[in-house]
C-alpha cells in the first residue's frame, strides 16, 4: 500500500475516534441522566438502548430513532434531540451498536473493518421499533429515523431495504457505499441529508477507489440524486440559510413535486443541506440541525 494512502487512512480513523470521544464528552452525561436504560434480546444477544420520553407525553405520540456513529455509543447520543422532543412532543430512542471484528462499536453496513460480521442491524432496528411501539404505545405510523456518520449509512440502507419502517429519514454526514447500489429504492421515501463539503471522513466528493479505508462510496450529490429520481421529484429550490456570524454558509437544496410518500399523503421530498466548508459533524454550529430534522419529519405526520 502506498505510504500516502496508509497515512490518509490512519488519519481518518483517528479523526473518527476523536470525534466519538468529543461527542461522548458533550452528550453522554445528558443521555444517561435523562433517559431510561433498557435492553432487548435479538439474535440471542442482549442489545442496549436508551429511551427518552418527555413528561406528559400522550399515547400514540411520534417516535424518533437516533443512531450513533462508528466507535460511538448510545450513551453519547445527540442530546439536543431531547430538547426538540420536549418542545414538539415525541420520544427519542438511542440504540447501541455492537463491536465489530476490530473491536469498534457501530452498525454493520459493510465497511472493510466489519468483514465477517454477521449482525443484521436492519433487522435489529426493525425489531426494536416494533417493541417500542407495542410496549410504550408510540405511534406505529409516525416513526422516524436519523443517524450520524455510520448511523447515516444506516439511514441509506433503510431507505433501500425497509422504507416501510419509517415515515421519513434524516441522515447526517452519511454515505451510500457502492456495496449498497444493487439494493435500489423500492418506493418513495422522504429523505434529508446534512453534509459538510470539507468533511474529510465522509468526503462530499465521494471515494470511488476506497482511499479512506471505509469502502468505496458515492459522492453526496450523486447519492441524493438516486433518491430524487426514485421519489419522482421534478423541481429543485435552492435557498441560502441566514448565515450565523463566523460560521459556515448552509445552502438548502429542496427537491419536490414528486410521488406521494404514502397514499393520500404529501409528496416525498428530498432535502440536501450543503454546509460550505463544514466538517464531519452534526453541523449544529452552522444551523439548528435537530430542529431542522423535526421540521422535516413533521411534514409527514
Amino acid at each position: 500500500m502506498p505510504i500516502g494512502v496508509l497515512v490518509r487512512r490512519c488519519t481518518l480513523i483517528l479523526a473518527a475516534l476523536l470525534f466519538g470521544l468529543t461527542v461522548n464528552a458533550q452528550d453522554k452525561t445528558a443521555v444517561q441522566q435523562r433517559c431510561s436504560h433498557e435492553t432487548i434480546k435479538h439474535g440471542g444477544v442482549e442489545r442496549e438502548y436508551y429511551l427518552y420520553t418527555p413528561s406528559g407525553l400522550a399515547p400514540g405520540s411520534p417516535l424518533v430513532i437516533c443512531l450513533h456513529g462508528y466507535t460511538g455509543s448510545a450513551a453519547g447520543g445527540k442530546a439536543a434531540l431531547m430538547d426538540v422532543a420536549d418542545r414538539h412532543g415525541f420520544a427519542v430512542c438511542y440504540p447501541q451498536g455492537l463491536r465489530d471484528p476490530k473491536g469498534k462499536t457501530g452498525w454493520n453496513v459493510g465497511y472493510p473493518p466489519q468483514e465477517g460480521m454477521k449482525t443484521d442491524d436492519v433487522a435489529f432496528v426493525v425489531k426494536l421499533v416494533r417493541h417500542l411501539q407495542k410496549e410504550y404505545g408510540f405511534s406505529r405510523e409516525n416513526t422516524f429515523l436519523t443517524g450520524m456518520s455510520n448511523g447515516g449509512e444506516m439511514c441509506y440502507l433503510f431507505a433501500q431495504k425497509r422504507p416501510d419502517t419509517f415515515k421519513s429519514i434524516a441522515s447526517i454526514a452519511g454515505l451510500t457505499l457502492t456495496n449498497m447500489m444493487p439494493l435500489k429504492y423500492k418506493k418513495p421515501i422522504p429523505f434529508m441529508e446534512v453534509h459538510g463539503t470539507q468533511d474529510h471522513t465522509s468526503e462530499w466528493t465521494g471515494d470511488p477507489f476506497n482511499e479512506g479505508g471505509w469502502g468505496a462510496y458515492l459522492a453526496v450529490p450523486v447519492s441524493i440524486s438516486h433518491i430524487v429520481v426514485a421519489n419522482g421529484c421534478i423541481s429543485e429550490t435552492i435557498t441560502e440559510l441566514p448565515r450565523r456570524e463566523g460560521r459556515n454558509q448552509v445552502i438548502l437544496h429542496h427537491f419536490q413535486n414528486g410521488k406521494p410518500a404514502f397514499k393520500g399523503g404529501p409528496a416525498a421530498d428530498v432535502l440536501l443541506y450543503e454546509v460550505i466548508g463544514g466538517n464531519h459533524s452534526w453541523s449544529d454550529n452552522d444551523m439548528d440541525t435537530c430542529e431542522a430534522i423535526w421540521n422535516f419529519f413533521s411534514m409527514y405526520l
